[in-house]
């Protein structure tokens, strides 16, 4: 059960911020607000899943402000509209990421292994 619970953490917190057109900017034109609301996901969940994880999947707005209470982040998602505008990623979707693992920097956005092979 520890094991299990263990991994389904860490999926959760990995696909969040592992995305295909996820936000990566090492240059001085990096934003703490571009990183928080495009380098981490709106995971998607369903309903009873957003409550036994602690509404995890909405952990952009945790980076935004990590003082919003777990239990607010439905609200605040709802009510603020720039909020809404994060990458929506379904379950479905999330498993596609387990691939990504590179970051190109001429496309801006994470790739496979075997999409960078037929790049070279």
């Amino acid at each position: 059960v520890v094991m299990l619970s263990s991994a389904a953490a860490v999926w959760l917190f990995y696909v969040q911020h592992q995305f295909e057109d996820a936000y990566w900017n090492r240059k001085e034109t990096w934003t703490y607000e571009q990183a928080t609301l495009n380098g981490s996901s709106f995971y998607n969940l369903p309903r009873w899943l957003h409550w036994a994880t602690g509404n995890i999947g909405y952990h952009h707005i945790h980076h935004l402000n990590p003082k919003v209470p777990g239990y607010q982040l439905p609200d605040c998602f709802d009510e603020n509209p720039v909020l809404q505008k994060a990458k929506y990623l379904s379950m479905r979707e999330s498993l596609a990421t387990a691939k990504l693992a590179l970051w190109d920097e001429d496309a801006q956005r994470l790739i496979s292994f075997k999409d960078n092979s037929r790049r070279t």
